[in-house]
């Protein structure tokens, strides 16, 4: 069996200009209370302990405090 390598480079040139980059937004919660640079969030029943959330002001947090009915997150930058 013959290994072309020009035939190789083209099918991974191929799939890497066909690759798509995009945000899979799964959840979408309320955030209930903001201060000290931690947010509750209610409505993230799926989310993982230190996984990113992105606030609708485009602020980063980290989930901490996994509780039945809210998240309790770290504000990444400016919490107002």
């Amino acid at each position: 069996m013959n290994i072309n390598p020009e035939e190789i480079t083209a099918i991974l040139q191929k799939e890497i200009e066909d690759y798509k980059v995009g945000l899979d937004i799964k959840e979408t919660g309320t955030v209930l209370q903001v201060g000290d640079n931690t947010a509750r969030v209610f409505g993230l029943e799926n989310v993982m302990a230190q996984e990113l959330v992105k606030f609708s002001n485009s602020v980063y947090g980290l989930a901490i405090n996994l509780e039945e009915d809210n998240v309790g997150c770290v504000v990444l930058g400016d919490s107002r």
